[in-house]
């Protein structure tokens, strides 16, 4: 018997919009799809602390052969110590180098695959829209627990809570460790503490992934959670990114972390992490996480990322507190207010499909099908422009 014709896999929404953005000839079109940080001229540009350690990369560097399954062992180091700081136990945590955040995931989630086969891990609703396909992909089963409330623009806690203490003892629970991606809504300290009561209450896994670490209250700040469930819990798995705090996007860096036990549990979850990474992808690639190492070796080059880091992280939060503004002048309500509480790149209007829609056809005001927005890209000197073209498509 023949094997039925492939057929075309769906098509990403986000891709498509950008072709269809691409493709908009009318003049002052508005892209808040792209997740990626822009500056004023709509740009994203390499950081200065960036492309000064690639020339010293490039003048240094005398080969290019492999470095191991674990990627750059200096990146690693230096990326436990940005996530989970210095006052962490390092003994127990260990870190590879993975192409990018999604790669961090995947590893990760192949560990789960393997130390927690019949696990449910649970996701946010809702989430990033990779998450879901990343873990499936894996063969884990995925489940949902309640988030965010698009009326209100918070967080759904007691909800969130209710749910994950009905979840079976050994599920895991992926978290979002800052600038939750796509509503903007997070969690506070003190929910960061009660969530952490009950993973341990129930035996449940965290999986923080923290891929935005800088652009919501700022380095420390961001990975405040992350840091006070190291500190509480036996045992946790990161994913982490440095395609948005470093700009370097298209080089694909990332790190998958484990916290074990003690540190012989940890040398065992490594080994086996570096397994599933030699059937993935074997080797990861070396330039971009080399560059970030010396970013974060260099005294110099770190105070100068540093800076530029703040600098857009305060340009995200004045775009947001204007355009709440402008979207309070034009509504003459204060339905999206929520917009300027909120914390990292993304924040969700609560429009509808339809609206979203009738924002790009009638205005070209291009967003995500569920009204997530790119606080980056919104246009410094047309707020009020934007906010009209919002308000006129209410119901």
């Amino acid at each position: 018997m023949n094997p039925p014709p492939l057929q075309p896999a769906p098509a990403d929404k986000i891709l498509a919009l950008i072709g269809l953005y691409r493709n908009d000839p009318r003049p002052g079109k508005v892209d808040l799809g792209v997740g990626v940080y822009k500056d004023i001229d709509g740009k994203t540009p390499v950081m200065r602390a960036v492309r000064e350690a690639e020339k010293r990369l490039l003048a240094s560097q005398d080969t290019k052969t492999y470095l191991g399954l674990a990627g750059d062992t200096g990146f690693n180091a230096a990326m436990i110590k940005l996530a989970f700081g210095e006052k962490a136990d390092h003994s127990r945590i260990r870190a590879a180098q993975a192409p990018g955040g999604s790669g961090a995931l995947r590893l990760v989630a192949e560990l789960l695959q393997r130390t927690r086969p019949g696990a449910t891990v649970w996701l946010s609703d809702p989430t990033w829209p990779n998450h879901l396909p990343v873990m499936r992909a894996a063969g884990l089963q995925v489940r949902d627990y309640p988030y965010f409330d698009a009326a209100s623009g918070a967080v759904r806690f007691d909800e969130m809570l209710a749910t994950l203490r009905a979840a079976s003892s050994g599920d895991v629970v992926l978290l979002h460790g800052c600038c939750h991606n796509p509503t903007g809504a997070n969690l506070d300290l003190d929910q960061w503490a009660k969530v952490s009561d009950v993973l341990l209450e129930r035996g449940l896994l965290p999986f923080v992934d923290i891929a935005y670490q800088g652009f919501g209250e700022g380095l420390d700040a961001d990975a405040a959670g992350l840091r006070l469930l190291a500190g509480k819990v036996p045992e946790m798995v990161v994913a982490s990114s440095c395609s948005k705090n470093f700009a370097v996007y298209r080089d694909r860096v990332g790190a998958a972390m484990i916290m074990a036990k003690d540190g012989a549990q940890a040398e065992v979850a490594m080994s086996q992490m570096l397994a599933a990474a030699r059937a993935l992808y074997s080797m990861p690639p070396d330039h971009g996480a080399a560059a970030v190492r010396m970013v974060l070796e260099d005294a110099n080059l770190r105070k100068d990322w540093e800076t530029e880091l703040e600098e857009m992280r305060l340009r995200m939060l004045r775009l947001r507190v204007a355009f709440a503004e402008a979207l309070r002048r034009q509504s003459n309500s204060d339905r999206f207010d929520f917009v300027a509480s909120h914390r990292g790149m993304f924040s969700r209007l609560g429009l509808t499909e339809a609206q979203v829609e009738r924002l790009r056809t009638e205005h070209a005001v291009y967003m995500v099908g569920d009204s997530r927005i790119n606080v980056a890209g919104l246009p410094e000197d047309g707020l009020d422009s934007l906010a009209k073209a919002i308000v006129s498509v209410l119901d």
